[in-house]
Protein backbone atom coordinates (compact mmCIF):
# COMPACT_ATOMS: atom_id res chain seq x y z
CA UNK A 1 0.00 0.00 0.00
CA UNK A 2 1.25 3.47 -0.72
CA UNK A 3 0.92 6.58 1.62
CA UNK A 4 0.81 10.19 0.92
CA UNK A 5 2.67 12.01 3.88
CA UNK A 6 3.27 15.36 4.80
CA UNK A 7 6.69 15.85 6.30
CA UNK A 8 6.77 18.84 8.46
CA UNK A 9 9.94 19.96 7.77
CA UNK A 10 12.61 18.42 5.85
CA UNK A 11 15.81 19.33 7.80
CA UNK A 12 18.96 17.10 6.75
CA UNK A 13 16.73 13.60 8.71
CA UNK A 14 13.47 14.44 7.78
CA UNK A 15 14.33 14.96 4.02
CA UNK A 16 16.79 11.58 4.24
CA UNK A 17 13.75 9.66 5.61
CA UNK A 18 11.53 11.53 3.30
CA UNK A 19 13.97 10.02 0.03
CA UNK A 20 13.94 6.91 1.84
CA UNK A 21 9.44 6.65 1.84
CA UNK A 22 10.03 8.39 -1.79
CA UNK A 23 11.97 5.11 -3.10
CA UNK A 24 9.65 2.98 -1.55
CA UNK A 25 7.00 4.68 -3.99
CA UNK A 26 5.05 6.76 -1.55
CA UNK A 27 4.20 10.52 -2.05
CA UNK A 28 5.78 12.70 0.02
CA UNK A 29 5.05 16.43 0.45
CA UNK A 30 6.63 19.67 2.19
CA UNK A 31 5.84 23.21 2.31
CA UNK A 32 8.35 25.72 1.13
CA UNK A 33 6.69 28.86 2.86
CA UNK A 34 9.70 30.50 4.88
CA UNK A 35 11.92 27.89 4.11
CA UNK A 36 15.33 28.75 3.37
CA UNK A 37 16.91 27.80 -0.09
CA UNK A 38 18.98 25.29 1.58
CA UNK A 39 16.29 23.54 2.78
CA UNK A 40 14.73 23.79 -0.91
CA UNK A 41 17.36 22.26 -2.42
CA UNK A 42 17.07 19.31 0.38
CA UNK A 43 14.13 19.13 -0.26
CA UNK A 44 14.30 18.93 -4.47
CA UNK A 45 17.51 16.27 -4.18
CA UNK A 46 15.38 14.05 -2.52
CA UNK A 47 12.48 14.41 -4.51
CA UNK A 48 9.68 16.13 -2.32
CA UNK A 49 6.68 17.89 -3.54
CA UNK A 50 6.25 20.59 -2.68
CA UNK A 51 2.32 21.95 -1.56
CA UNK A 52 1.05 25.18 0.69
CA UNK A 53 0.30 23.75 3.81
CA UNK A 54 -3.62 23.57 4.00
CA UNK A 55 -3.28 21.20 1.14
CA UNK A 56 -0.64 19.35 2.43
CA UNK A 57 -2.37 18.82 5.35
CA UNK A 58 -5.79 17.75 3.87
CA UNK A 59 -3.77 15.43 1.16
CA UNK A 60 -1.75 13.33 3.73
CA UNK A 61 -2.45 10.03 5.39
CA UNK A 62 0.56 10.60 7.47
CA UNK A 63 1.93 13.71 8.71
CA UNK A 64 5.19 13.30 9.61
CA UNK A 65 7.12 16.16 12.17
CA UNK A 66 10.64 16.22 12.54
CA UNK A 67 11.59 19.50 13.06
CA UNK A 68 13.88 21.64 16.18
CA UNK A 69 12.24 20.54 19.49
CA UNK A 70 11.54 24.39 19.70
CA UNK A 71 9.21 24.31 17.18
CA UNK A 72 7.18 21.41 17.90
CA UNK A 73 3.92 22.44 19.60
CA UNK A 74 3.56 25.19 16.97
CA UNK A 75 3.68 22.91 13.90
CA UNK A 76 1.16 21.28 15.87
CA UNK A 77 -1.08 24.14 16.10
CA UNK A 78 -0.62 25.03 12.80
CA UNK A 79 -2.04 21.66 11.81
CA UNK A 80 -4.88 21.97 14.13
CA UNK A 81 -5.63 25.86 13.23
CA UNK A 82 -6.31 24.24 9.55
CA UNK A 83 -8.96 22.40 11.43
CA UNK A 84 -7.33 18.96 11.01
CA UNK A 85 -10.23 16.71 12.59
CA UNK A 86 -9.13 13.94 10.43
CA UNK A 87 -9.32 10.92 12.44
CA UNK A 88 -8.10 8.71 9.76
CA UNK A 89 -4.55 10.76 9.25
CA UNK A 90 -1.86 9.96 11.42
CA UNK A 91 0.16 12.59 13.05
CA UNK A 92 3.68 11.45 13.78
CA UNK A 93 5.32 13.27 16.48
CA UNK A 94 9.12 12.56 16.27
CA UNK A 95 10.76 15.30 17.76
CA UNK A 96 13.23 15.41 20.79
CA UNK A 97 10.49 16.63 23.20
CA UNK A 98 9.42 15.67 26.53
CA UNK A 99 6.32 13.06 27.21
CA UNK A 100 4.50 15.90 28.57
CA UNK A 101 4.85 18.06 25.52
CA UNK A 102 3.77 15.20 23.38
CA UNK A 103 0.59 14.88 25.62
CA UNK A 104 -0.12 18.00 24.96
CA UNK A 105 0.49 17.62 21.22
CA UNK A 106 -1.46 14.92 21.50
CA UNK A 107 -4.66 16.63 22.86
CA UNK A 108 -4.00 19.85 20.52
CA UNK A 109 -4.65 17.80 18.08
CA UNK A 110 -7.54 15.51 18.99
CA UNK A 111 -9.37 13.69 17.48
CA UNK A 112 -6.71 12.84 15.17
CA UNK A 113 -4.33 10.29 16.64
CA UNK A 114 -0.95 10.93 17.33
CA UNK A 115 2.04 8.39 17.38
CA UNK A 116 5.16 9.14 19.87
CA UNK A 117 8.29 8.83 18.02
CA UNK A 118 11.99 9.20 18.27
CA UNK A 119 14.56 9.06 15.88
CA UNK A 120 17.70 7.54 17.13
CA UNK A 121 21.01 7.18 15.15
CA UNK A 122 22.10 9.26 11.67
CA UNK A 123 20.18 9.67 8.76
CA UNK A 124 19.49 6.96 6.93
CA UNK A 125 22.19 8.00 3.84
CA UNK A 126 25.32 5.60 3.47
CA UNK A 127 24.42 2.84 4.66
CA UNK A 128 23.04 4.07 7.95
CA UNK A 129 20.24 2.25 9.64
CA UNK A 130 18.50 4.71 12.40
CA UNK A 131 15.71 3.57 14.22
CA UNK A 132 12.35 4.90 14.51
CA UNK A 133 10.91 3.81 17.99
CA UNK A 134 7.26 4.03 18.40
CA UNK A 135 4.61 4.61 21.05
CA UNK A 136 0.94 5.08 20.77
CA UNK A 137 -2.58 3.78 19.81
CA UNK A 138 -2.10 0.28 18.41
CA UNK A 139 -3.52 0.06 14.89
CA UNK A 140 -1.96 3.72 14.36
CA UNK A 141 1.36 2.60 15.14
CA UNK A 142 1.27 -0.70 13.12
CA UNK A 143 0.22 1.48 9.69
CA UNK A 144 3.71 3.55 10.98
CA UNK A 145 5.55 -0.05 10.72
CA UNK A 146 3.82 -1.05 7.26
CA UNK A 147 5.16 2.53 6.12
CA UNK A 148 8.54 2.13 6.85
CA UNK A 149 9.06 -1.72 5.68
CA UNK A 150 11.71 -2.11 3.07
CA UNK A 151 13.35 1.24 3.78
CA UNK A 152 16.87 1.83 5.96
CA UNK A 153 14.69 3.11 8.92
CA UNK A 154 13.75 0.59 11.05
CA UNK A 155 10.79 0.94 13.09
CA UNK A 156 10.42 -0.63 17.07
CA UNK A 157 7.29 -0.47 18.73
CA UNK A 158 7.35 0.37 22.31
CA UNK A 159 4.01 0.23 23.23
CA UNK A 160 0.42 1.89 23.78
CA UNK A 161 1.13 4.46 25.96
CA UNK A 162 2.35 8.26 24.44
CA UNK A 163 5.14 9.00 26.16
CA UNK A 164 7.52 5.93 25.86
CA UNK A 165 9.77 7.11 22.78
CA UNK A 166 9.80 10.58 23.57
CA UNK A 167 11.46 9.57 27.46
CA UNK A 168 13.65 6.79 25.21
CA UNK A 169 15.04 10.07 23.05
CA UNK A 170 15.85 12.28 25.99
CA UNK A 171 17.18 10.21 28.11
CA UNK A 172 19.76 8.47 25.98
CA UNK A 173 20.26 12.33 24.73
CA UNK A 174 20.80 13.12 28.32
CA UNK A 175 23.91 11.01 28.19
CA UNK A 176 24.81 11.32 25.03
CA UNK A 177 24.62 14.71 24.09
CA UNK A 178 25.97 15.82 27.79
CA UNK A 179 29.10 13.56 27.68
CA UNK A 180 29.98 15.12 24.29
CA UNK A 181 30.13 18.77 26.08
CA UNK A 182 31.80 16.95 29.13
CA UNK A 183 34.47 15.46 26.00
CA UNK A 184 35.04 18.87 24.83
CA UNK A 185 35.77 20.37 28.67
CA UNK A 186 37.94 17.87 29.68
CA UNK A 187 39.84 17.93 26.40
CA UNK A 188 39.96 21.48 26.88
CA UNK A 189 41.25 21.68 30.05
CA UNK A 190 44.05 18.99 29.51
CA UNK A 191 45.04 20.76 26.40
CA UNK A 192 45.37 23.48 28.47
CA UNK A 193 47.81 22.11 31.01
CA UNK A 194 49.64 20.06 27.80
CA UNK A 195 48.65 17.03 28.72
CA UNK A 196 46.03 16.18 26.15
CA UNK A 197 48.06 13.31 24.75
CA UNK A 198 47.90 11.36 27.81
CA UNK A 199 44.48 12.26 28.46
CA UNK A 200 43.30 10.46 24.99
CA UNK A 201 45.75 7.50 25.69
CA UNK A 202 43.79 6.82 29.21
CA UNK A 203 40.21 7.25 27.27
CA UNK A 204 41.02 4.84 24.70
CA UNK A 205 41.85 2.25 27.47
CA UNK A 206 37.56 1.89 27.68
CA UNK A 207 36.19 -0.39 24.79
CA UNK A 208 32.25 0.83 26.32
CA UNK A 209 30.09 3.42 27.27
CA UNK A 210 29.30 3.76 31.24
CA UNK A 211 25.65 3.86 30.29
CA UNK A 212 25.81 0.10 30.21
CA UNK A 213 27.51 -0.21 33.18
CA UNK A 214 24.12 -0.09 35.22
CA UNK A 215 25.44 -2.27 38.04
CA UNK A 216 28.28 0.83 38.49
CA UNK A 217 24.99 3.32 39.79
CA UNK A 218 24.84 1.84 43.35
CA UNK A 219 28.72 2.19 43.74
CA UNK A 220 28.90 5.76 42.53
CA UNK A 221 26.03 6.37 45.40
CA UNK A 222 28.39 5.21 48.08
CA UNK A 223 30.83 6.62 46.70
CA UNK A 224 29.46 9.87 46.17
CA UNK A 225 31.21 11.65 49.52
CA UNK A 226 34.39 11.38 47.84
CA UNK A 227 33.50 11.94 44.36
CA UNK A 228 31.32 15.20 45.07
CA UNK A 229 35.02 17.05 46.35
CA UNK A 230 36.84 16.22 43.80
CA UNK A 231 34.76 17.31 41.11
CA UNK A 232 34.26 20.68 42.73
CA UNK A 233 38.05 20.51 42.26
CA UNK A 234 38.02 19.58 38.69
CA UNK A 235 35.18 22.41 38.09
CA UNK A 236 38.17 24.35 39.92
CA UNK A 237 40.46 23.35 36.90
CA UNK A 238 38.38 23.89 34.47
CA UNK A 239 37.29 27.66 35.85
CA UNK A 240 41.23 28.17 35.82
CA UNK A 241 41.47 27.15 32.24
CA UNK A 242 38.82 29.65 31.21
CA UNK A 243 36.49 26.88 30.59
CA UNK A 244 32.78 26.49 31.41
CA UNK A 245 31.91 25.08 34.63
CA UNK A 246 28.88 24.63 35.50
CA UNK A 247 28.17 21.18 34.05
CA UNK A 248 30.56 19.81 36.25
CA UNK A 249 29.64 21.98 39.14
CA UNK A 250 25.59 20.75 38.65
CA UNK A 251 27.45 16.66 38.67
CA UNK A 252 29.02 17.45 41.95
CA UNK A 253 25.70 18.89 43.30
CA UNK A 254 23.68 15.97 42.07
CA UNK A 255 26.46 13.65 44.10
CA UNK A 256 25.27 15.85 47.32
CA UNK A 257 21.67 13.74 47.11
CA UNK A 258 23.79 9.99 48.02
CA UNK A 259 25.13 12.03 50.92
CA UNK A 260 23.57 10.11 53.31
CA UNK A 261 24.10 6.31 51.79
CA UNK A 262 28.58 6.82 52.53
CA UNK A 263 29.84 3.26 51.57
CA UNK A 264 26.24 2.12 51.97
CA UNK A 265 25.34 -1.53 50.01
CA UNK A 266 22.25 -0.44 47.91
CA UNK A 267 20.78 -1.85 44.67
CA UNK A 268 20.22 -0.15 41.65
CA UNK A 269 16.36 0.54 42.91
CA UNK A 270 17.60 1.49 46.41
CA UNK A 271 20.61 4.27 44.89
CA UNK A 272 17.82 5.78 41.60
CA UNK A 273 15.25 5.86 45.21
CA UNK A 274 17.98 7.87 46.87
CA UNK A 275 18.80 9.89 43.97
CA UNK A 276 15.19 10.99 43.68
CA UNK A 277 13.35 14.11 45.80
CA UNK A 278 9.82 14.16 46.71
CA UNK A 279 8.13 15.69 43.94
CA UNK A 280 10.35 14.29 40.94
CA UNK A 281 7.88 12.44 39.58
CA UNK A 282 5.54 13.26 37.12
CA UNK A 283 3.21 12.17 34.63
CA UNK A 284 4.09 8.71 34.86
CA UNK A 285 0.66 6.83 34.57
Amino acid sequence: MTYTIGLMHPGSMGSAIGAQLRARGHLVLWCPDGRSETTRRRAERAGLEAEALPELVSRSDVLLSLCPPSAAEETAAQVADLGAGDAGTIYVEANAVSPSRVQHIADRLAPMPVIDAAVVGSPPVGGKYPTLYLSGPGEQADRIVELFTGTDVRPHVLGDSIGKASALKLAYSSYQKVSRVLAAVAYGAADTYGVADELLEIAAKRTRSYLVETDYIPKTAARAWRWGPELEDAAALLADAGLPDSLVRAAAETLTRWDGNRDERLDITEALGALRVEGDLHNLS
